[in-house]
Parts: C-alpha cells; sequence; structure tokens
C-alpha cells in the first residue's frame, strides 16, 4: 500500500477548528470546546486513536441521534459514597466530566466513592479522567466497556471477536506542583483508533496484533475494515490481557447497569458507541495520611527510575512520562495528522456547514 502524507497543525488552531465543527453541528460553545480539547489533549499526547480523528464518527453519531448534544449527567442512584450516574447518550467528554466531579466531591465528604457511569457516548482518552481526580489530589482507577458496535476483540485463544477494547486505568496524584502517574490502556494489543489510523495512513500493522476472520496471524489493518468477514484485534498479554477485558465489561457493563457488549447489546449500526466506566475514587489523605504516601510514593518513583537503562534505551520511565514527553515536542512542533484522516475532517467541516475558506482560516491549511 502506498503510504499518504500528513499535514501539520498547531494544537490551537486544531483545537479552533474542531470547537467550530461541533458549535456548526450543535454543540454550544462549552460542549464544544470540552469536545476539541480533550480530542487534541489525545493527539497531543500522541494517543492519535482517540484524538480529532474521532470527530466524523462524533458528528455522524449526533446526526443519527446515537450521540446528545448538549446533554449533562445525572446520578439516578444515590447512596452516598456509592452513585450511579446516567450519561444519556449525551458527549463523553461532558457526561464523563460532570460524573467524576460528582465523585470527586463524594470522595472529599466520605473518603471515597465508588462512580457507576453508563449509557455515554464515547468518552474518549481514559486517562483524561484519572488526570481530573488526580488534580483533585486524589488515586482513581477505572474499569471501562463499549458496545453499541460490532465486536472487535477476540478472547484469549479464540478466533471471533467477542468484546471491544475495554480500557483500564489508574491514576496516581503527583507531589504539589509535580506530575501524576497515568497507567492507562486498551486491554487490547491496540486500540481500535490505531487500526484506525494505520488503515488511514495505508501502513502494515505489526506482527501480533491482528487476526483475519479465520483466525490466522495478519498485519493488513483491512481485516477491520473490508466488506467481507471481520478479522478482530488480540488481546494483549496473551490470558492476563484477555481476563482483564472479560472483568472490565462485566464491572463496568453489568455491574453500573449499563450492560455488557453481547449479541442484545450489538447494533446494526456499527458506528454506534456506548461507554460504560466504573471508577473508584480515593482520597489518601483519609486512608494512610498524606505525608507518608506522597513521600514513600516519591521515594518509590525514583527507585525504579534509578534503574540502569537497557541498551539502547536513553532512560527509564513511569507511567505518564512518555505522553508528557510527546506533549512538550507536539506542542513544540504542531500535530502530525495523516492526509486521509484530514481529508475526513474537511469533509465533516463541510457537512455541518463550514465554508472551505472557514476551515483554512480556522486551521491555518
Amino acid at each position: 500500500m502506498a503510504k499518504v502524507g500528513e499535514v501539520t497543525v498547531r494544537a490551537d488552531r486544531l483545537t479552533d477548528f474542531v470547537k467550530a465543527i461541533c458549535e456548526k453541528d450543535g454543540s454550544d460553545p462549552g460542549e464544544a470546546a470540552l469536545v476539541a480539547e480533550n480530542l487534541v489533549q489525545a493527539n497531543l499526547f500522541g494517543h492519535d486513536s482517540h484524538g480529532v480523528g474521532m470527530i466524523p464518527r462524533y458528528i455522524e453519531n449526533a446526526r443519527a441521534g446515537n450521540c446528545k448534544r448538549n446533554w449533562h449527567a445525572r446520578i439516578v442512584i444515590d447512596n452516598g459514597p456509592v452513585i450511579t450516574v446516567d450519561g444519556g447518550k449525551g458527549y463523553g467528554q461532558v457526561v464523563a466530566r460532570e460524573a467524576m466531579q460528582f465523585g470527586i466531591d463524594r470522595a472529599r465528604e466520605h473518603g471515597v466513592c465508588v462512580v457507576g457511569l453508563r449509557n455515554c457516548h464515547h468518552i474518549g482518552r481514559i486517562g483524561a479522567w484519572g488526570e481530573q481526580c488526580a488534580d483533585a489530589g486524589l488515586i482513581s482507577t477505572h474499569y471501562v466497556n463499549v458496545h453499541g458496535h460490532t465486536s472487535l476483540v477476540a478472547p484469549f485463544a479464540g478466533a471471533e471477536a467477542r468484546f471491544v477494547t475495554n480500557p483500564y486505568c489508574c491514576t496516581i496524584p503527583g507531589p504539589p506542583g509535580g506530575e501524576h502517574i497515568v497507567l492507562d490502556f486498551a486491554t487490547s494489543q491496540v486500540a481500535m483508533g490505531k487500526v484506525r489510523v494505520a488503515h488511514n495512513k495505508r501502513e502494515a500493522m505489526e506482527p501480533g496484533l491482528l487476526i483475519d476472520h479465520e483466525g490466522n496471524p495478519t498485519t493488513d489493518p483491512g481485516v477491520m475494515y473490508g466488506n467481507g468477514p471481520m478479522g478482530a484485534i488480540l488481546p494483549f498479554g496473551l490470558h492476563k490481557g484477555g481476563g482483564l477485558a472479560v472483568i472490565c465489561d462485566i464491572l463496568a457493563g453489568a455491574l453500573t447497569g449499563g450492560l455488557t457488549h453481547s449479541p442484545k447489546t450489538i447494533k446494526d449500526n456499527a458506528g454506534d458507541i456506548v461507554n460504560n466506566m466504573l471508577s473508584i475514587i480515593i482520597d489518601p489523605a483519609k486512608l494512610g495520611g498524606s505525608e507518608v504516601w506522597q513521600q514513600d510514593t516519591r521515594d518509590f518513583v525514583a527507585w525504579v527510575k534509578s534503574s540502569r537503562p537497557q541498551p539502547g534505551v536513553d532512560q527509564v520511565l513511569v507511567p505518564g512520562e512518555p505522553e508528557r514527553i510527546r506533549r512538550a515536542q507536539r506542542l513544540a512542533k504542531g500535530v502530525a495528522v495523516d492526509e486521509t484522516t484530514w481529508g475526513q475532517l474537511c469533509d465533516t467541516a463541510r457537512l455541518v456547514g463550514l465554508s472551505d475558506a472557514e476551515v483554512c482560516a480556522l486551521s491555518g491549511i
């Protein structure tokens, strides 16, 4: 496959462009800003799978009624430190933020809060919600499942997909003025968005990530996009990732009441995206005491990073550091967007009523 080129856009320009698309589609300015900032932040961190390339799908779903514009989270079950929040299929960047704020407020009051968030449109990069809790000085862990569209990920040893990428996240707040530890990963070998990026770039994927519809290994991302039988993404870490994916579906889906990924939630419309998330938010000051845990965490991180790097490696990093390095690079140099994805963004901009002149003025491209 012949590779495609790239365009490079300043992060602030890219944010303005995406915000304008959402506003033109009917989102109020506040919602449009939250969606745009969340997606561009994912690009800055190097997670292009959860970046602005999602906008064509978002707008398609909003226009089809599968994503509700200007909708807000509601607490539907309230047991003090244990709450269930319904997202009403509103933009995940809005309702997940509101749900986490509910949880932050309750954790400050009770020392801990368990938040069952259900029925949201795509909530994007899960690390953003862990970072929101960490910014408030709170530890959090998050289990996420996905349903609404077709299955994408095979269970361990399976030749057919049975769930989606089911992310897991745990975030530890850093010291005052310091950086957080952010562990955020899909339980699949790669996020589906990374397959989309490779497909758009016309690049082969690394071996060991995908299987075709017969269960045979392949490096062709087209097996997830072809007109024939779909292949599947493999779980990471063999039985370990496959097992954690099952746990995420049950905790985020069944336990919250948002439902698991199964024939009863899979829709003919393969583009629908529904996220559910179980979050546990802890105030460390009410558990082990602020001074003890903060100092011991700093000492432990220093101990981990003191390990002699392997040959060819500059330094040992802890979770969250690679993203911060990429953010600094992309803020300085701009965000590279492959031409296929850029074309899809421009097509979506025209669909909602932005002129080519407005696209150029907003993006600088």
